[in-house]
């Protein structure tokens, strides 16, 4: 196809259609017809220009216009509860099990380095030292760890946890505006952190404190900061191996699935922050307390297995209808 002879051929009626579209209230009777016949010739054009060109601008300008089009000819919307519906039930499940490879790759290294690092400061004294002084070492893993979960009423410390669960999320999301670049360095100071309190536990014969009140909470909040981890990576890698796609497009689509995966982590998040505050502090046994984490995170996992695979059946994206192709520009 001549890109350039298609443009110059077809220009004034993309302009009209989009001149009648941007005055779709105040339009006759006349104009009405005029614009359901112009918005199926420009779909007509759309699908032509998709199929035998690889000009990513037009084929956004014209997404842009066929998508604001057929929203003026049919001049209806979903119920807000439809949407809603959707979101929990395709979008985010959707998004969080197409980026499985990457949420799993985050879960292991970050794991890894929690690992590594705890054997390290278990059994080397020196590194200890540098850590903090024996007495500081003692209050911590007698006292301070402990303590952290019950020091505070239960709702206010819910709302503290949230806040501290969704932050480290939102950094993740955010460092996506950066192509995910810092988001590594970000997820190894969390797990070298996470590290050196399990290594001390651990050698003062406290691993049973550690685990009893970490893992209540601690399955979910994690999973969801290695998912905001993996996709705001994953938008990253977009850009470097777009695979046969133009790379705004992809990086379109990627960016638009980070947005759909922070607002999901946003609930995942206040159950994390709800058992924390709850259950970890909680006087039932740690078999309950630990029972009770594993169940929100199989039923999380459960969740997105379930509904991910459904939408994946039914060759769903998760991305928005009729979104446009490329990243939008000014």
């Amino acid at each position: 196809m001549d890109v350039d002879a298609f443009v110059l051929a077809h220009r004034q009626t993309w302009n009209r259609l989009e001149e009648l579209v941007k005055r779709r209230r105040q339009l006759t009777g006349a104009e009405v017809d005029e614009l359901v016949e112009l918005y199926q010739r420009v779909s007509t054009h759309l699908s032509m220009v998709r199929s035998a060109s690889g000009d990513s601008v037009l084929v956004g300008r014209l997404s842009s216009l066929v998508a604001r089009a057929r929203s003026a000819v049919t001049g209806a919307h979903a119920p807000l509860w439809s949407e809603f519906v959707r979101f929990w039930t395709v979008s985010f499940p959707v998004v969080a099990y197409r980026a499985w490879r990457w949420w799993a790759g985050t879960a292991i290294g970050f794991l890894a380095v929690t690992i590594i690092i705890a054997m390290w400061v278990a059994g080397n004294p020196e590194v200890q030292a540098t850590v903090g002084t024996p007495s500081e070492i003692e209050q911590l893993v007698n006292h301070d760890f402990a303590d952290y979960y019950s020091e505070h009423p239960a709702g206010s410390f819910a709302l503290q946890v949230w806040t501290n669960n969704a932050w480290v999320a939102a950094r993740c999301i955010a460092f996506a505006l950066l192509l995910g670049i810092p988001i590594p360095y970000l997820l190894f100071q969390n797990a070298a952190n996470l590290g050196v309190i399990a290594g001390l536990m651990f050698d003062a014969g406290k691993g049973d404190i550690l685990l009893g009140l970490l893992t209540p909470h601690g399955l979910i909040e994690l999973t969801a900061v290695f998912l905001a981890g993996a996709v705001g990576m994953q938008l990253g890698w977009s850009v470097v191996a777009p695979g046969d796609r133009p790379r705004g497009q992809v990086l379109a689509e990627k960016g638009r699935a980070v947005v759909s995966v922070a607002i999901g982590l946003v609930a995942v998040l206040a159950v994390a922050g709800l058992i924390e505050a709850l259950v970890t502090p909680s006087p039932l046994p740690t078999f309950a307390r630990v029972g009770i984490g594993v169940l929100a995170e199989v039923a999380f996992l459960g969740y997105v297995i379930h509904f991910g695979r459904k939408a994946v059946a039914a060759k769903e994206t998760g991305d928005i209808d009729e979104a446009p192709d490329v990243v939008p520009t000014s």
